[in-house]
């Protein structure tokens, strides 16, 4: 007989939890769009990360997670996720660069990432940055108490796609709460009215991959870093939301827009 996996419900209190820990997410992911620049190494990036959660009594999310090394994913270009920050890698005009970033306030997580222009950045560049962020726009339109997880993969792959795009497979959103992943995965791919059901107060990330080329992946030498099979640009884009009755409310947006704020860890 099959166990059916649990999926969390939050209370309002754990939810206003959450807000800060994404808040803290956002303002930093804010800071380092503005920072990062040609000649900037991706470890540069990582130390800032480490700084700006230490100033807000929060704790990274993803250092020493199944041994990963950083605080924070800085992968450029052709990498898809995981890129490891490094002192010895620089940022070069015309790159783009998805950062993935995530708190921990008081046991309750927040993840989310966005992808930037280093300097000049392609016509071509530009344009797969832009569907990648209106695909989670999708996504997240395809939330709702009642709804299903096909839903928001359906909403992420008809519009990628429809661009000329592909989405990648063999990485996906999923549940988050008290920890970092949790029940249920949320595939940026699917049919619409399949997949677990979407109940108010449930937390997930939706994170949109989107490749120029094939959706193919493959892993460096380094255990980590996910990049295009084919070499081909990637983009990435990530909110944490938490269903409600009407729809969703995200809650990787600014801290400025909470007021309650972590206590000291």
């Amino acid at each position: 007989m099959l166990m059916q996996k649990t999926i969390e419900v939050k209370s309002r209190e754990e939810l206003a939890i959450m807000r800060v820990a994404g808040g803290i997410v956002a303002d930093i992911l804010v800071l380092l769009k503005g920072m990062v620049r040609p000649g900037m190494t991706t470890g540069e990036i990582d130390q800032v990360a480490r700084e700006e959660l230490k100033k807000r009594n929060a704790k990274p999310a993803f250092l020493n997670y199944h041994g990963f090394p950083g605080v924070i994913c800085v992968s450029i270009n052709s990498e898809i996720v995981h890129g490891i920050p490094s002192d010895k890698r620089s940022l070069k005009d015309g790159d783009i660069v998805g950062l993935d970033f995530g708190s921990i306030v008081e046991g309750w997580y927040g993840d989310s990432a966005i992808t930037v222009p280093i300097g000049t950045i392609s016509p071509e560049a530009e344009r797969l940055i832009r569907v990648t962020r209106e695909s989670l726009e999708k996504g997240l339109a395809a939330v709702k108490g009642g709804g299903r997880v096909g839903d928001i993969g359906f909403a992420v792959q008809s519009h990628a796609e429809a661009a000329g795009y592909t989405v990648v497979r063999e990485f996906v959103g999923h549940g988050i709460g008290r920890a970092l992943h949790e029940e249920p995965p949320i595939p940026n791919y699917g049919k619409p009215g399949t997949g677990a059901r979407l109940r108010t107060g449930m937390t997930i990330a939706i994170e949109p991959m989107v490749n120029m080329g094939g959706p193919e992946v493959a892993t460096l030498g380094d255990g980590w870093t996910a990049v295009t099979k084919d070499g081909k640009l990637s983009a990435h884009f990530e909110h944490t939301v938490a269903v409600t009755d009407a729809g969703f409310e995200i809650l990787t947006l600014p801290s400025a827009m909470t007021h309650r704020q972590p206590r000291a860890i």
